[in-house]
């Protein structure tokens, strides 16, 4: 795991506003970034209890993240959703 990704991530959900209401704060940070081959499976279980599931997905898709799971979603799902959000 890249440490960069691990800090990125805690300075976001410890902001101010949604992302200081995000249960991923509460969560090991690696776990929204697995590896390549890695399993998403529990911070997706994290995603469907959290209160802010949708304002974290619509932040990844107009910031266009490209690594971790954000709002429920892995970065292929995401990517999936992004030519219908980029025409909206």
């Amino acid at each position: 795991m890249n440490a960069s990704k691990i800090a990125t991530i805690a300075d976001l959900v410890h902001a101010d506003g949604w992302m200081g209401q995000a249960l991923c704060a509460e969560t090991d940070p690696e776990a929204f970034f697995p590896e390549k081959s890695g399993s998403s499976r529990q911070a997706k279980r994290v995603c469907r209890s959290c209160e802010v599931r949708a304002e974290c997905l619509a932040y990844a898709l107009e910031n266009h993240e490209r690594f971790g799971v954000w709002g429920g979603l892995s970065e292929r799902e995401r990517r999936r959703l992004l030519p219908a959000a980029d025409a909206a």
